[in-house]
């Protein structure tokens, strides 16, 4: 028996129906549907959460300017990324690295300096690769575009004294010029989660933690209690709710228990994206709920003390507001801030 199908569809899966056959009933030899894929794109970027959130733009880049084009993401975190706009995401892992292996792509990008995503480029099959690539045992540019990135890595000089954006140089190791491109993120409104919010009232959510990495950029409960005690005063119609996972359990309830602020609890990823996609506005230090306030489009006043302030696109979603010291920036600073906002 023989079978007529067309790999080349961007529709096609191979060992499962694809969408237009179970939505119509459509066979690969009369499909009005079939689609052939102009080019195939492979994207190595595996962690952190904040930084797979932050390189989402590229897809958007890549649809425009390939409409066609099938985008397969390699990623620790697979979760994170969005599957109405991307093709196919796969977790790192042996099965996945010895697909990839095999496939042959039209472009591949790796935007790690791990090794292993190094050697992972190194051996696959591509018309075009940037990014970084291992050689001589050590992790490397592939090509001069990359170059600024890679010393920005390499030298704490070279990274205080940068003026461009993470969005700017992730853009340039690939050749292009980041235009606004946004952030893309499931919201996950689908799920039938559920939060017990006042409804019609602005949402002032306080995203308290920063992380285990660089705890110096952790603002002091005592100063969050400042912060709520100033917005319940001066927003006495809103509802200040506490964000954070499990690591800001005990410092949220210790606000709430002070001040008689919202806190639901901590969540899954999906619910914590849901949860703030309900926001106005975030207040938040550099770390993940940054990257989520912005890739939902939503209000933020970020604090920051320690990064380059440069790196941070705020698509005009709002302010950044710094300090040497997270004790020496005061709450009504932050409230000034918000005011601007809201």
């Amino acid at each position: 028996m023989s079978i007529n199908f067309k790999a080349d569809c961007l529709h096609f899966k191979g060992h499962i129906p694809c969408t237009p056959h179970k939505q119509h009933g459509y066979h690969c030899a009369d499909c009005v549907a079939y689609t052939p894929v102009s080019k195939r794109i492979l994207i190595i970027k595996l962690g952190a959460i904040g930084d797979v959130i932050r390189t989402t733009p590229l897809v958007v880049k890549y649809k425009k300017l390939y409409p066609n084009c099938k985008i397969t993401w390699l990623s620790w975190t697979p979760d994170i990324l969005p599957a109405k706009e991307i093709d196919e995401i796969l977790k790192w892992d042996m099965n996945s690295v010895l697909y990839v292996q095999q496939a042959t792509w039209d472009i591949a990008i790796n935007l790690d300096k791990e090794k292993e995503a190094g050697a992972l480029l190194k051996v696959i099959e591509a018309k075009e690769k940037y990014g970084y690539v291992l050689k001589d045992n050590e992790i490397q540019p592939v090509n001069a575009m990359a170059n600024h990135k890679f010393s920005t890595g390499m030298f704490d000089d070279v990274s205080k004294a940068n003026t461009k954006s993470y969005l700017q140089e992730i853009f340039e190791i690939c050749g292009f010029e980041h235009q606004g491109e946004p952030y893309l993120m499931d919201k996950h409104e689908d799920k039938g989660f559920t939060w017990n919010l006042p409804e019609g009232k602005k949402i002032i959510g306080l995203n308290t933690g920063c992380g285990g990495r660089w705890t110096t950029r952790l603002w002091s409960i005592d100063k969050w209690v400042e912060l709520v005690k100033l917005l319940q005063e001066q927003y006495p119609a809103a509802q200040v709710l506490l964000l954070g996972g499990e690591a800001e359990d005990e410092r949220n309830k210790e606000i709430k228990a002070q001040t008689g602020a919202a806190y639901l609890g901590y969540f899954s990823l999906a619910e914590f994206i849901n949860l703030v996609n309900h926001c106005h506005l975030i207040v938040t230090q550099v770390t993940m709920g940054m990257h989520i306030t912005l890739a939902l489009g939503k209000k933020i006043v970020l604090m920051n003390n320690i990064f380059n302030p440069h790196e941070f696109d705020l698509f005009g979603k709002g302010c950044l507001d710094g300090a040497s010291c997270m004790e020496e920036l005061p709450a009504s600073k932050i409230l000034t801030a918000i005011n601007r906002h809201l």
